[in-house]
């Protein structure tokens, strides 16, 4: 193990504690979430640790971390697969993120065929560790904020390890996509398409993409306006017992 290697898996716990901001609630019940999202879509997360703050200050986003929805049945519910910093690529459960703010992004036109095959083309890298060599890089926001043109940010989240067994959430999920040549946020050159590597990608690009629509879990329900309850706040006492 290299010494940046040592040094990222030292860190990585300490970056993984919540920072001082406060987190963002969710917008939508659980409920709601559970029902909304299908297999392929990628949750985005508004994360509230130490390394979630370094992530959206160079990616000048919301959404610090990604997930992709890999399976969904009656069973087990639905399960995430994502690159954590400390356990590596792992499976957890949608309710693993329930108290969080996200977003569903869910890739449109895709064969049921296609599909599968991007999902076990994911599956097929848990265990795989996080790119503790992109921590340290990140790591160096949390001690200040630098004012770093907004145009160098992105090419800051690139300097990981590079190693095939190492990923971070975002290039992951990318990998999987690309694997069965779904765009996501290509370059283009006259009328074709020119892939972008893997690990330029950052979660904010699954919403920003123009080929992932945005799934609002409330509007995914039947939902009427008019039988919305709202607050009507009591009238001052000592305002009725003013004279006009």
């Amino acid at each position: 193990m290299g010494i940046r290697a040592w040094l990222g898996e030292k860190v990585a716990g300490y970056l993984q504690k919540p920072g001082n901001a406060s987190p963002t609630p969710p917008t939508s019940s659980f409920a709601a979430l559970e029902q909304a999202i299908e297999v392929g879509d990628v949750l985005l997360v508004d994360g509230n640790s130490r390394i979630a703050t370094a992530i959206k200050y160079l990616t000048q986003s919301t959404w610090s971390h990604a997930a992709f929805c890999v399976a969904k049945d009656a069973t087990e519910g639905v399960m995430l697969l994502e690159a954590d910093v400390v356990a590596g690529v792992r499976l957890v459960p949608l309710s693993f993120y329930q108290s969080s703010h996200t977003r569903i992004c869910r890739p449109v036109g895709i064969r049921l065929e296609d599909m599968s095959k991007a999902v076990e083309y994911a599956k097929s890298r848990l265990g795989h560790q996080y790119d503790t060599g992109h921590i340290l890089d990140l790591a160096r926001y949390l001690i200040s904020t630098p004012p770093v043109p907004v145009e160098w940010r992105r090419s800051l989240l690139t300097f990981g390890s590079g190693d095939p067994t190492k990923a971070i959430c975002s290039s992951l999920i990318a990998q999987a996509f690309q694997s069965i040549h779904y765009p996501i946020l290509p370059h283009a050159m006259e009328e074709k398409l020119i892939r972008r590597h893997h690990s330029q990608y950052v979660p904010g690009d699954f919403d920003i993409s123009p080929y992932f629509a945005i799934i609002k879990p409330n509007l995914h329900e039947t939902f009427d306006p008019y039988q919305l309850q709202w607050h009507e706040p009591s009238a001052d006492p000592k305002e009725g017992d003013r004279a006009p």
